[in-house]
Formats: structure tokens, sequence, C-alpha cells
């Protein structure tokens, strides 16, 4: 629906191509690009073969489209907007990009992507960081990631995890999740029960026809490492933005008793300094969604995917959308919340020992 009050803006905006052929959802869907367009900002779209949306519809909604990897060659003033990482070319990066960088809790290349930005004299504006005043999250695939992390869960302890993994649309998902609930109900642990994505997993658990046991801030504060180990299938949900106790250890596998044989890591902070799963080192991913962890005594497997929400492409994408477009709309402005974005790179930046004086939002 176009915005009732538009108004005359230079601000340029280009939704890049993603990089990831398993990547395809769309952070700006054609009905939010109609809004932005209508609100004067030029928006340029880039083909992409597996975007779950038709370069068409953007054309419709007074989009300019462009070849994959347009935005190389795009003014360093335009904002380059995706989800997933960057090539790993150029090494200078001149634009202020707009994604999950995942560079600011020690993750593997992480310093090494700040130093592009620092060469190039542009900026990370990670939306991951896209907070208002209290810390809060302002566009999040958090929901979308816990429902499909608990379903793939449910459909591998019941043997009905068909591979490779395709992306479907949720009512599709959910029959299946209804056809097989009489199979078995394992126990299952849903940790950030309380958060986005834990809410999306009690969802699809609930589909599923189970009732979880829920842990939040509360239940973790000092944890029952026991009862976690005496359930089937843990979930985790847990948003962490500081060094936090692991809730799994690979000698906690090893020693005492454990029912647990499956893990969904939705929040996947694989490699950070927060991770509360240090029991693996990679992620998983479409055509082998489960780890089996060594060396840990009795099997257990590891979910582990990093883009769980591409798996619903459509439903993902029109949710994150429609939380974001307004904070675009503000793109260019001296205002927050892209402030506070700026400053979490810039203190980056400066803990790496780079530089960035030059850079503005």
């Amino acid at each position: 629906m176009a915005d009732p009050h538009p108004r005359t803006t230079d601000v340029r905006i280009t939704m890049r191509h993603e990089a990831r052929e398993s990547e395809r959802r769309a952070p700006i869907v054609p009905a939010d690009a109609a809004r932005l367009v209508a609100h004067g900002i030029t928006l340029t779209v880039e083909h992409s073969p597996q975007r779950a949306f038709p370069i068409a519809d953007y054309l419709d909604a007074g989009c300019v489209a462009a070849e994959a990897g347009a935005w190389l060659d795009a003014p360093a003033a335009e904002f380059v907007v995706g989800l997933k990482e960057l090539p790993a070319e150029p090494a200078a990066l001149a634009h202020r990009h707009v994604y999950f960088g995942h560079a600011y809790k020690g993750q593997r290349d992480a310093a090494a992507l700040l130093r592009r930005f620092a060469a190039g004299g542009g900026a990370l504006l990670d939306m991951e960081y896209l907070t208002d005043a209290d810390g809060r999250r302002l566009a999040a695939f958090g929901y979308w990631a816990g429902y499909m992390g608990a379903a793939l869960a449910v459909l591998r302890h019941r043997g009905r995890l068909d591979l490779p993994l395709r992306p479907r649309a949720k009512e599709a998902l959910d029959r299946v999740l209804r056809e097989t609930s009489g199979d078995t109900r394992p126990s299952v642990l849903v940790v950030g029960a309380l958060g986005r994505s834990g809410r999306g997993a009690r969802d699809a658990l609930a589909v599923a026809g189970i009732e979880p046991t829920c842990w939040d801030v509360a239940e973790t504060r000092t944890l029952d490492r026991a009862a976690l180990m005496d359930h089937d299938i843990l979930v985790n949900a847990v948003l962490v933005t500081a060094p936090t106790p692991p809730f799994v250890t690979v000698e906690s596998l090893r020693t005492g008793p454990r029912r647990l044989s499956l893990i969904a890591d939705v929040t996947c902070d694989v490699t950070s300094r927060d991770n509360v799963l240090p029991i693996y080192d990679d992620t998983t991913d479409w055509r082998e969604p489960v780890r089996a962890l060594r060396d840990v005594g009795d099997p257990l497997g590891v979910i582990a995917i990093d883009n769980l929400p591409s798996l619903l492409p459509r439903e993902a994408s029109v949710a994150f959308s429609a939380e974001l477009t307004p904070h675009l709309l503000t793109l260019g402005e001296p205002g927050q919340p892209w402030q506070r974005c700026l400053r979490v790179f810039r203190d980056a930046c400066e803990a790496n020992g780079l530089e960035t004086e030059n850079i503005h939002v």
C-alpha cells in the first residue's frame, strides 16, 4: 500500500542478491518496496534466481532492476540492504551495508570483515543491533527461526525429516507436523521460551501436539543441568549479548545420565564468545541439517542451521519486511536508531584498532 504522506528524499537503496544459494528470503518484500518508492526513495533491486519474490513484482512496485552484484558500482552514498554474508570481494567496502554481519561477538572472520569496511570507508549497520532505547530489537526473524528449528527437531526425532531440506509454505509444514503427531511425543525443553524465537518454537510444537518444558531467565539463572539432560530434545532459543556460563559442555555430555539425544540450536552463536552451547564448531546446512557429535557418550545430534527462516521464505520475509520498512524510511536522517547501529560498529572497529572517523549514516 502506498504511503499516504509521501515526501521527496535523496536516499538511494539497493537490495542486493544473496550470494548464498540457500537464501530465499528478502529483507524488503514488493508491497513494502512500493511504500518506500512512494516515500521518494530510489529502490534498486538486483535480480536473484532464488529469491521467493519475482523481480516483476518489484518492477510493478516502482523499483529499478539491476543485475546481481550491481551494488559494487553504485555511488558510495548508496545504502546496500541484504541479509546474509557479503561476497569475499572487494577487499575494501565503500558503501553503508544494512544486513546481519555477525562481527561483534568475536566470531570467526569478524575482524577481517571490519577491516574491509575500514579500508573502504564504508559502514556496517547491523540489523541485529537495530534496537530501541531499551535494547529491544526492532526487526527480527526470531519467531520463524524458532518455529522452523523446533519443527525440524520434531520431524528428525520422528524419522520424518526428508533430505535435502527444501523451502515450503507454512501450511505444508504444519500439515506434516499434524500428520506425524501420533508417531511419538518426545520430551522437549525450550530455553528462552518467552522471547521471539521461543514463542515460535512453542507454536510449532503445539501444532505437533507437544507441550514443552519452558525455561527463560529465571530458570537459567541457576541451571539445573540434570533436568536439562532429562529431555529428548533441547531447543535453544536464547539471545545472549554477553558471555554466559554454557548450558551444555562436552564434559557434561560425557558424564552422568542423559536422555538428551538432539539439540536444535536456533540461536546458532557458533564461534562466538557468547555461545552457550560450545559443543560444536561449525553450522549445519540444508543438505546435512543434523551433525552427530563424536566422543560424547550416547549419540547426540545437533541442528545448527544459521538461516532457518529461509525454509519458510515468504512468511518470514513478509513479517520481517513489515518491521524493517518504517526504519528504512528514516535512513539518511540524523536520529535514532541507525545512529545506535553506527556507534556499535565504530566501537567494534576501535576495539580492533581501526579508524572510522569519516563514516556517518
